[in-house]
């Protein structure tokens, strides 16, 4: 089953169901108005939504175009977005990048941080910022978006939790982020608004890509048009979703709609860092990686961050080369809404 939230003129917008192709779909107000209202009533509204879903297929169910630049986040805002780093060799490289130790906890005990969650950017809206100087950077990454977990709760108990699973763009930006974390008391301005693919899928969706904790596809990223990462999102992945989920439920109960990152998507290449995709490795899926690798073998880092008027995107493939979420799409523009003076 997909799932999608169309902009209208609420906070929370409409869900649909949408078909496999992403051509179709049909709108379910009288079953729930929003997602997050499905995700509170899951066990009852999802076998409703489950039958649209199988009726959209059929032919049986009316339908209405379903058009990627009509979405927003599959979740336009949620109870709680906390993102890991369950790729311990993306931690380390841009750590080195800013002089930083890695301490060997890292390799035993997840990451993660507690991001905004209050408002999240559409999937093709522009990532707007001041000033380039801030070092705007993409993060490809997957997410899960969860029922209600009880505080304790194991990996294994965790993984039964997950209701749904979607992309991410973490943006970060670079070079905010050194004297933030300076302070001991981690990322807030350095992590602006993240944006979610089009779709979210039930993990029964993803057929044997899923293993019920990883999921097994490169994740494809472009920058201005050209291949940039296809890293694989199960390769490399020291901690599964259910470590990531029952790390956040160690000290609280998360409640359904919570959103749980994977973090940056990065492989090795021989157990070292990778290679750019134009020098026949599978890249990267931020350009602080990148950036890492051009320092360790030339000195210093050579490829810019993004700057306005530069465009990311982000997207999944199935083995049949069908998206499977739909792409996230985003320019850099420069946000001139407030008076800064």
């Amino acid at each position: 089953m997909k799932l999608a939230t169309l902009k209208d003129s609420t906070r929370d917008g409409r869900l649909v169901v949408v078909s496999r192709d992403l051509t179709r779909c049909s709108e379910v107000g009288h079953i729930a108005r929003s997602l997050q209202a499905a995700l509170d009533d899951w066990e009852h509204v999802a076998p409703r939504l489950r039958l649209v879903a199988e009726g959209i297929e059929t032919g049986a169910q009316p339908t209405m175009r379903f058009h990627e630049h009509d979405a927003a986040s599959p979740l336009p805002r949620a109870y709680q977005w906390a993102d890991g780093s369950a790729y311990v060799n993306h931690v380390e490289l841009v750590r080195k990048a800013r002089g930083a130790e890695m301490p060997a906890s890292f390799w035993t005990d997840p990451l993660m941080y507690q991001g905004g969650s209050d408002g999240f950017l559409a999937p093709r809206d522009p990532i707007l910022m001041a000033d380039e100087a801030y070092g705007i950077d993409m993060e490809g990454e997957v997410a899960v978006i969860t029922g209600d977990v009880a505080m304790g709760s194991s990996p294994e108990a965790a993984v039964g939790a997950i209701r749904l699973v979607m992309l991410v763009n973490d943006v970060s930006l670079r070079a905010l982020i050194p004297d933030e974390l300076a302070k001991g008391f981690g990322f807030f301005q350095s992590k602006p608004a993240s944006a979610f693919s089009p779709v979210a899928v039930t993990p029964d969706e993803l057929e044997e890509a899923w293993d019920g904790s990883k999921l097994h596809l490169p994740l494809l990223v472009s920058l201005n048009g050209r291949p940039f990462g296809k890293a694989n999102a199960g390769i490399d992945m020291t901690f599964d979703f259910g470590r990531l989920i029952a790390h956040a439920a160690k000290t609280r109960h998360l409640v359904a709609g919570t959103i749980i990152g994977s973090g940056t998507v990065s492989n090795k290449l021989d157990g070292g860092p990778g290679k750019p995709v134009d020098a026949g490795g599978d890249g990267y899926s931020c350009i602080a990686e990148l950036r890492m690798i051009e320092a360790i073998e030339s000195g210093s880092p050579k490829t810019p961050f993004m700057r306005f008027g530069d465009q990311v995107r982000i997207e999944m493939k199935d083995h049949a080369g069908h998206s499977i979420f739909g792409a996230i799409e985003q320019t850099v523009g420069r946000y001139e809404g407030a008076d800064r003076r």
